[in-house]
């Protein structure tokens, strides 16, 4: 995912750029305020070796190993990135979701002087559709699956870019903070124990970087491909996994009667690629 907006991003300036002419640009273009829209695709990062961690003590810290009455790791079979295919880890895991996501902004533009210098200001509300799944199997044998999506955010950049030649088009990057509630849920195969999740649709303060390119398709109308990456730090919600009708020697419970899980990566990392519409005034 990330070579492949990498690439994009230079595809674009390779199009959007225009020769430097000798004139001024027009004045009009990219100063002002706009509102439009944007759609395209949401990858999730993907990355081996994440899966669940566990606090088997009860004092907030995860890292600690589920075991057996004999000191087996209950975990043995191992993790997976992804939503689990079966109670076995030789089932599997398909991948995360990579969906749509769409938003709508508004901003203001502003031509520094008579040269080719843009700064702007804008705040989006954005959806996406995309889910991120975490996963561990036991020895049961079962699966334990916690999900999140990003369901709705809302933020604030800036950005800055050059608008050459005659000035129909920018090239710019931008960056700035996003306020995002994510949605949590969890799947399990394990129908003995009690699973209650805990801070399951909260609102998480995170950050935006990307780049992108604008050209004017008419006067008051202009049309964009944009690259960003949004960063949540998302560690508040866990499971709380409790005896249910699971015996005390029961792996979760040996410990202090219960056993709180979470994914390992406390960060929820979107990267996003899609087209921009704006209406400029």
């Amino acid at each position: 995912m990330k070579n492949s907006t990498i690439l994009a991003t230079a595809i674009l300036a390779g199009v959007v750029a225009q020769p430097a002419y000798a004139q001024d640009a027009d004045p009009d273009f990219f100063n002002g305020v706009y509102v439009g829209g944007s759609f395209g695709l949401d990858g999730l990062d993907d990355e081996a070796g994440e899966g669940i961690v566990f606090d088997t003590d009860g004092d907030g810290e995860y890292g600690d190993t589920v075991r057996t009455t004999t000191g087996a790791n209950a975990f043995g079979p191992g993790f997976c990135n992804g939503i689990a295919n079966g109670p076995r880890a030789a089932d599997g895991c398909s991948d995360d979701k990579s969906r749509f996501g769409y938003g709508v902004r508004i901003g203001f533009d502003q031509r520094i002087g008579d040269g080719p210098i843009v700064a702007g200001l804008l705040v989006e509300g954005a959806m996406s559709d995309s889910e991120e799944y975490s996963n561990g199997f036991s020895t049961t044998p079962a699966s334990y699956t916690f999900k999140r999506e990003l369901d709705k955010s809302v933020a604030l950049r800036g950005r800055l870019g050059v608008s050459p030649g005659s000035g129909r088009g920018l090239i710019y990057v931008t960056g700035g903070l996003a306020y995002a509630d994510i949605d949590h849920d969890f799947i399990t195969t394990n129908g003995a124990n009690s699973f209650t999740m805990t801070d399951d649709d909260d609102w998480q303060l995170g950050g935006q970087i990307g780049a992108g390119g604008e050209l004017y398709l008419f006067d008051n109308v202009s049309l964009g491909l944009e690259y960003l990456y949004s960063r949540y730090d998302d560690n508040d919600a866990y499971v709380v996994v409790g005896a249910g009708s699971a015996p005390a020697t029961n792996p979760f419970l040996l410990d202090s009667g219960q056993t709180g899980l979470r994914p390992s990566d406390p960060n929820f990392d979107i990267h996003s690629i899609r087209t921009t519409l704006n209406f400029r005034f």
